[in-house]
């Protein structure tokens, strides 16, 4: 997208850089002290850059696996050298105020597709006038590489999903895009067409105006009556004014002949007093309310505007005739500092924006830093990439939230963020396509344990059998994570070979169930105990017993065993859970202190922080239960088991009451949010 430069100075009034940075103070040039009138006021100091570099800023967007860039690239897109135009008309309007033109233009198109917007490209073309489609064809560019980026993503990634690599890709030729260049064609013509005719128009009107300076020289010489002559010099005047811009370069020359043969004509032409006090008068009044209305523009909200008019101001006033020579400096004075007001607010405003520019570029610099370093992180876990991604799809979401960079870094800049964006989900892309197969790996390899569980698990050789499937167990422990639609199959499948084997050895062994029965008896008789008694001012020893007592029992009939235990679990935990309650409701009151400050402080990312620490340790005590209790399968007839057991068990004791504290802060802080938001 080409983009104009502001020059809100009118044509006949910018002379060089040196006179942008000097006319404001320099003493009018009058050839006649009577007739001296400033002949230009262009903004004090301002510099001949003083045009807007931005862009036009794109619409919010998406996330491309986080954010979605298509608004900013289409823009890009649309600055091919394809849709550039050349000698291009001095645009005179505000970055504010041009921004908001294309936003309105994008409005109106936002709803077509691509091909009705070429449609609609072609139709402005031959229903509207060449010079007023200026911010209609810009907001026609951007919709349409909006939406032709966006397919030129999906195909990529469909090329690269079948096995393409992205660098051989190409996209296919888009009719119409090929429409769009075709009409933008014929509108670079017309606009060529019409910039050449206000050329030649400027042309035209050099000559008309040389024409009239000769007929003024002619007037001095003249010998008809004085009446006769000054409105002669009237009806000059009135051409001049009625005369359109001349050429850049002759502006400040055809100006200052003008000029002088109008001082000349007050100098020499013998005109009676009456009739110059009276012109002289009018263009005192006529200069009286320039300079009011150069004063009211102090009211302006628009800095630009204010600015624009200011020179319109100024172009009315060079075409004022002179004042008389007691008002000549006062009127002149006036008027300069109520200019010098409006040059130097539209001053100070473009040095805020370039200096918003700068800032801004620092800032995204710092981005693309963080960005960079993120992808060239060693990351090995998926965890660690979970991670990473949020702390870029965070850097995106800031991304946004910053302006545009001065113009010859912005496109720099927002390829450096992209390069380092896709590089890290490339980089990311590859690690799952390896955890992937390493997956697939591990599967192979469980199965491999399941069918060798499977093809022992009717061996009656029960020691030898035994220890195999021990063995068994521990190589699938030493097995990585296969894929979750596997995982639970291919565990059912393992479990349920060493179950029927073990569950046959225990038959077989049958004979030592008159053991196993008396044992069943005292530990029931344990049992009846353990759940009648209540802690009271007990503490952990009274527990402590409890276990002891219970695993110097021996094995009971395995049929029993599994409601045996959890029997035994449960009258345990009750008394863990009447031991940790007063612990717990002290350490609640402590937590509710901690939260209640930091809601104090207003340390509202901290409060998030916390809820997310917690939340994470309490998906972590899950994983930690679940596989405590797989574990206690391994050892249900190993020898030594019930100690190895009993162990197990309280460490998920100790895991869910944990759990269970956490999920509790996890609701104080839920509830102090809900208050405060109340």
């Amino acid at each position: 997208m080409t983009t104009e430069k502001l020059n809100s100075v009118p044509e006949e009034q910018v002379g060089t850089a040196e006179d942008v940075n000097n006319l404001t103070t320099q003493e009018p040039v009058a050839p006649a002290a009577e007739s001296a009138e400033p002949t230009e006021v262009v903004p004090e100091g301002a510099p001949a850059e003083s045009a807007q570099e931005s862009e036009v800023a794109p619409a919010e967007e998406a996330e491309p696996q986080s954010l979605n860039f298509a608004d900013e690239e289409a823009a890009l897109a649309a600055e091919s050298p394809e849709f550039e135009l050349e000698n291009d008309e001095i645009e005179e309007n505000g970055e504010e105020e041009a921004n908001q033109k294309v936003a309105r233009s994008l409005a109106d198109v936002a709803a077509m597709n691509k091909s009705q917007l070429v449609d609609y490209f072609g139709k402005l073309i031959e229903e509207k006038p060449v010079q007023s489609l200026r911010y209609d064809v810009e907001a026609v560019k951007v919709a349409f590489y909006k939406q032709h980026r966006a397919e030129v993503e999906a195909a990529k990634a469909q090329f690269v999903a079948e096995g393409g690599a992205a660098e051989e890709f190409k996209p296919a030729v888009d009719s119409d895009e090929v429409r769009l260049k075709e009409y933008f064609g014929r509108y670079r013509a017309m606009r060529g067409e019409w910039m050449a005719a206000q050329e030649k128009n400027k042309e035209e009107n050099l000559r008309t105006k040389l024409q009239i300076i000769e007929e003024l020289k002619e007037l001095v010489n003249s010998n008809e009556t004085m009446n006769h002559t000054f409105q002669s010099f009237r009806e000059l005047q009135q051409r001049w004014k009625e005369t359109g811009v001349v050429p850049q370069a002759n502006v400040k020359e055809v100006w200052e002949t003008y000029n002088l043969h109008v001082e000349n004509f007050y100098n020499y032409i013998k005109i009676n007093k009456e009739l110059r006090d009276l012109d002289l008068q009018r263009n005192l009044e006529a200069k009286v309310a320039l300079c009011e209305a150069a004063e009211a523009l102090g009211g302006e909200s628009s800095v630009v505007v204010a600015f624009r008019k200011l020179q319109d101001l100024h172009e009315q006033w060079r075409e004022i005739g002179p004042v008389a020579a007691e008002h000549k400096e006062a009127i002149w004075e006036r008027f300069k500092e109520a200019s010098s007001r409006i040059n130097k607010q539209h001053q100070e405003y473009f040095s805020g924006i370039k200096e918003e520019q700068k800032k801004n570029l620092d800032l995204k610099t710092e981005l693309c830093v963080k960005a960079e370093e993120l992808s060239e992180r060693m990351l090995t876990s998926r965890k660690e990439w979970n991670k990473a991604s949020e702390e870029l799809i965070e850097i995106q979401k800031v991304w946004k939230t910053i302006g545009f960079a001065p113009k010859k870094d912005n496109a720099k800049i927002y390829e450096r963020f992209r390069a380092a964006c896709d590089k890290f989900f490339e980089v990311k892309r590859s690690f799952y396509e390896g955890v992937k197969s390493e997956m697939e790996h591990n599967l192979a390899l469980k199965i491999e344990i399941c069918e060798a569980a499977e093809a022992i698990q009717d061996s009656e050789q029960w020691k030898k059998t035994s220890d195999e499937l021990i063995a068994l167990q521990k190589r699938w422990k030493e097995i990585g994570s296969v894929s979750r639609r596997h995982s639970d199959a291919v565990w059912k499948r393992f479990r349920a070979a060493c179950d029927h084997f073990f569950a046959r050895k225990s038959e077989h062994f049958s004979s030592v169930d008159a053991e196993y029965a008396n044992n069943l008896e005292q530990k029931v008789a344990l049992l009846e105990e353990i759940e009648a008694f209540e802690l009271g001012g007990a503490g952990y020893e009274a527990i402590k017993e409890f276990q002891s007592r219970w695993s110097s029992i021996g094995y009971v009939p395995i049929k029993e065993k599994d409601a045996l235990q959890k029997r035994y679990k449960a009258a345990i935990d009750r008394l863990f859970e009447q031991l940790r309650s007063g612990e717990r409701a002290r350490g609640a009151e402590r937590f509710r202190n901690k939260i209640g400050a930091m809601k104090a402080g207003g340390a509202g990312n901290k409060l998030r922080n916390e809820r997310e620490r917690l939340y994470n340790k309490v998906r972590q005590l899950e994983a930690d239960i679940a596989t405590l209790e797989n574990n206690i399968g391994f050892f249900a007839h190993s020898k030594g088991a019930e100690a190895m057991i009993r162990e197990v068990e309280n460490k998920i004791a100790r895991a869910k009451a944990d759990m269970a504290e956490t999920i509790e802060k996890i609701n104080i802080i839920d509830r102090q949010q809900q208050e405060e938001q109340q």
